[in-house]
């Protein structure tokens, strides 16, 4: 049965995928669509079928068979599940999906997302907006939306969904521990509309009251404190190594120094004291959604 996308007959070419291109640093990523290319170029050979046949076949036109083939394209989920179906590799190709999704994430947030799946604590203290790991997808993909230069729509989903995987950390077992301070501002930012932030606060809500989290609020009103100068992240993990990073110090570079991370949590554990404590936290985020 030939698949296509649309229009009766149009088979999908780069105009129906944008942003499915390789990013020619990410080393790892290039070397993981080359593998899936030449794999997906072997079946299809062994079984006897042209670049055009097969194209038909899975609902893509020939061009993009051998770009994704020759490791130029990103092949999507639907074109692996449909290409081990064509080929009968036995759930050989969909199989390749996991890792095909994560070259799919910008390298950076790869790598975050690597960290932050090995340690066994992290506290962060943020300014400007919710943490990463805090936001639900309808707020992260309103800020996304919000963004200067604008990205295309399947480039904001693709950052949602990126900033929703590292999630998986609050799955892991043992579950790390999990510290977070945010400004009360960041809180009182109604990103998406009222509904949203609704669903925003509730997620908050229900974050907090999970064993191995502390959520705890700056309140404005608060004096100066350490944070001012932006960000404080410090992951700590098995091995007793560590890494932080600080928008106001060491050029915002992460650091892994004994020396240089002391300072880090000698100003983080300044912030905690400073701000609420969880249970004052928690109040205070039933209390705004009382006031939404």
């Amino acid at each position: 049965m030939q698949q296509v996308d649309g229009e009766a007959g149009r088979l999908k070419s780069e105009a129906d995928e944008p942003d499915w291109e390789v990013d020619p640093d990410d080393d790892w990523g290039v070397a993981v669509v080359a593998t899936v290319g030449r794999q997906l170029k072997l079946r299809r050979e062994a079984v006897g079928m042209r670049a055009g046949e097969f194209g038909k076949a899975v609902g893509y036109g020939e061009d993009m068979v051998y770009k994704i083939e020759g490791g130029k394209r990103i092949p999507q989920p639907e074109y692996l599940d449909r290409a081990d179906e064509v080929l009968g590799a036995g759930g050989l190709l969909s199989a390749m999906k996991e890792d095909v999704a994560k070259v799919r994430y910008p390298k950076n947030v790869r790598e975050i997302a690597k960290l932050e799946a090995k340690a066994v604590e992290i506290g962060v203290y943020v300014g400007l907006s919710l943490h990463g790991l805090l936001q639900t997808p309808e707020h992260a993909r309103a800020l996304f939306e919000a963004w200067q230069p604008a990205y295309s729509p399947d480039e904001a989903e693709r950052r949602v969904a990126a900033r929703m995987a590292r999630k998986s950390i609050f799955e892991q077992s043992p579950a790390p521990a999990l510290s977070f301070v945010q400004e009360e501002a960041t809180l009182r930012r109604p990103v998406g509309g009222t509904m949203v932030w609704r669903q925003q606060l509730e997620h908050l809500l229900e974050v907090g009251r999970l064993r191995n989290v502390t959520l705890q609020v700056m309140p404005t009103k608060s004096e100066a404190h350490p944070g001012l100068s932006g960000k404080i992240e410090v992951l700590k993990f098995p091995d007793g190594t560590a890494v932080g990073r600080s928008d106001g110090a060491y050029n915002g570079r992460p650091i892994s120094d004994p020396k240089q991370l002391r300072i880090l949590e000698l100003r983080y554990g300044t912030i905690r004291a400073q701000a609420l404590t969880p249970r004052e936290s928690l109040a205070f985020i039933e209390q705004l959604l009382g006031e939404t």
